[in-house]
């Protein structure tokens, strides 16, 4: 990956996405980064769709990319007296980005208070299942998010799609866009979900289940399948600049 890529991850005119991919360890991120994976963000598969992996993990997973793709880290689903500390701890971690799980019940006091604990590099993980989220946009962008992505909280099979219609995610990438947000699309997403929201224009489509062996996301990533991810977006990128 180009040194252009890592240091200018979000130019707003973009709409070709690029590809998030979860690691659970440093030996993931070292096949990530070599795949080219554009972002490499760490958490722990067996603990949900948001599990945190600790600190010292996060630091190794960093300390193995060597700054060839940007990192971000998930700080978990905390309660809202909870997640300022926990953004902090994985902000202090040396990632790009921190990820935290948003509730639409959350006030705008507490995204703000959430936001000032990792200025300018916290975004919000949204559930397709509490199905509105455009609401939140505008919240998250006047509380000083950097950006906003949706995920599925159950992994049960389901696709982000199975959820929110084409229609839905379009929009929420469009209100993210109005409102300066970086915006991402991910939920048990398989390689032939890249053609379908592709077209949305979101920043990052994120990526576990469908490119772990045998589509388990609690099994280790398939380099053939992250390899593949990579190939299908960036022919995609080639296709529109010509």
């Amino acid at each position: 990956m180009s040194l252009s890529r890592v240091s200018s991850p979000f130019d707003p005119a973009d709409t070709d996405p690029r590809l998030l991919v979860s690691v659970r360890d440093a030996d993931e991120a070292a096949l990530a980064a070599l795949a080219g994976v554009d972002l490499i963000d760490a958490k722990d598969p067996s603990r949900g769709a948001l599990g945190a992996l600790s600190p010292g993990h996060v630091r190794a997973i960093v300390a193995r990319v060597e700054g060839r793709a940007l990192t971000s880290a998930v700080a978990g689903e905390p309660d809202p007296a909870g997640l300022a500390p926990c953004i902090e701890a994985m902000a202090d971690t040396g990632v790009a980005f921190v990820k935290v799980a948003v509730r639409p019940a959350l006030t705008g006091d507490e995204l703000a208070r959430a936001a000032s604990a990792a200025p300018g590099r916290l975004i919000a993980v949204l559930f397709a299942e509490d199905h509105r989220t455009d609401d939140l946009v505008p919240r998250l962008s006047q509380a000083g998010f950097l950006g906003a992505m949706i995920d599925t909280a159950g992994k049960d099979g389901r696709r982000l799609t199975d959820h929110l219609p084409l229609t839905v995610l379009g929009a929420f990438v469009e209100a993210c866009r109005s409102h300066g947000l970086v915006s991402g699309l991910a939920g048990s997403l398989a390689l032939p979900d890249i053609d379908r929201l592709a077209p949305l224009g979101a920043h990052y489509l994120g990526f576990r289940g469908g490119l772990c062996a045998a589509g388990d996301r609690t099994r280790g990533l398939d380099p053939a399948r992250v390899a593949e991810a990579v190939r299908v977006l960036r022919a995609r990128a080639r296709q529109d600049a010509a």
